[in-house]
């Protein structure tokens, strides 16, 4: 692959410090970051990686719902679960693309899927993925794990074998993650007892949890607009992403069910924002971290893997933006972003 240059200004490194410059990409690898003052106006980001998706549940989009957490999407005769048994393949197939192929057009360059349906489930998101850039890691069930990167656990109190399950994933070296803490914070240290290698949700966990989680050293990822859709929390507060910043927490950003909450990390970051105050790289880095779950490093420095957007940001009147990082978590859409560039 000939060398690939993209000029602008760059935010490198963990911090996201804008330096205007050349980024040189060999092979898919940046291989020199150099200071052009002529550089044009372009901001160049690093790309989401969205820690927490249902994708399958794209063919459920914005159907009528009635009823809480478990009516809606708790195994195995949830909605979400009924309305996916009775969905042709070839169409939960085409309804997964779509999602992966919006989740590149706004930013993201990786996600991490809970996939149901056992084997052929897993199987049919690799198909839906086969050809894109974008990279997934999937954790499947009911068997489908052993097709996947890892076991993805609804949450301790919906499986009657979680240590035989967990044991097996274990065996064959792939990765534990569990829904915990959405609902109340009652399941969250039965999954701490298993050593996971991701929570999901954690919205009402207590500060003895949290400081357990950090302690450990387990990654937790948010999904801020899936706990208020699903009317789980309408506390600022929860999930407790401020407290998980002062314990010492990795948190990262996750959108949850395409049934409720399109896959946009763009809409993601900018209403986390709004809710939490947090601030603005604190947001962004923990919507990029999460390729570490991958074993990844989406942060643009030499020697990385080019995965970056270019952003345009006088296609919607950011060029008066003082403050890119500010200006991406809460103001950046789609129109803004010219590429996305996936390796």
């Amino acid at each position: 692959m000939p060398e690939q240059v993209y000029r602008g200004s760059v935010l490198t490194g963990d911090d996201f410090e804008p330096v205007r410059a050349a980024v040189v990409v060999e092979n898919g690898i940046i291989t020199a970051i150099e200071e052009d003052s002529s550089a044009p106006n372009h901001w160049i980001c690093p790309a989401f990686f969205n820690a927490h998706t249902h994708l399958g549940d794209t063919v459920a989009m914005d159907c009528a719902t009635d009823g809480d957490l478990e009516r809606l999407v708790t195994p195995p005769r949830g909605l979400k679960h009924r309305i996916l048994a009775s969905t042709p393949r070839d169409r939960l197939i085409e309804g997964m693309r779509a999602s992966i192929r919006d989740l590149q057009a706004t930013g993201t360059a990786g996600f991490a899927d809970f996939r149901e349906g056992g084997p052929d489930g897993v199987l049919a998101l690799r198909e839906a993925a086969r050809g894109e850039p974008i990279l997934p890691l999937i954790f499947g069930r009911d068997g489908g794990e052993q097709f996947a990167d890892g076991i993805g656990i609804s949450s301790t109190r919906d499986v009657p074998d979680t240590d035989e399950q967990v044991a097996r994933a274990r065996a064959a070296g792939k990765l534990v993650a569990f829904h915990a803490g959405e609902k109340n914070p009652d399941d969250i240290d039965a999954a701490l007892c298993y050593d996971p290698d991701l929570l999901v949700h954690c919205t009402h966990a207590t500060r003895r949890q949290l400081r357990t989680i950090a302690d450990a050293g387990v990654p937790v990822a948010v999904c801020i607009r899936s706990n208020w859709t699903l009317g789980v929390t309408r506390d600022a507060g929860k999930p407790p992403i401020g407290q998980m910043a002062e314990y010492g927490c990795t948190w990262y950003v996750g959108t949850d069910n395409v049934m409720f909450v399109q896959p946009d990390m763009l809409r993601e970051i900018s209403f986390c924002e709004t809710v939490t105050r947090m601030p603005p790289e604190q947001i962004l880095r923990a919507a990029v971290g999460g390729a570490a779950l991958a074993g990844r490093c989406f942060q643009i420095e030499k020697g990385i893997q080019a995965n970056f957007m270019i952003i345009d940001p006088e296609k919607s009147g950011l060029g008066f933006s003082s403050n890119p990082v500010a200006s991406i978590v809460k103001r950046l859409g789609e129109r803004s972003i010219l590429e996305t560039v996936i390796n």
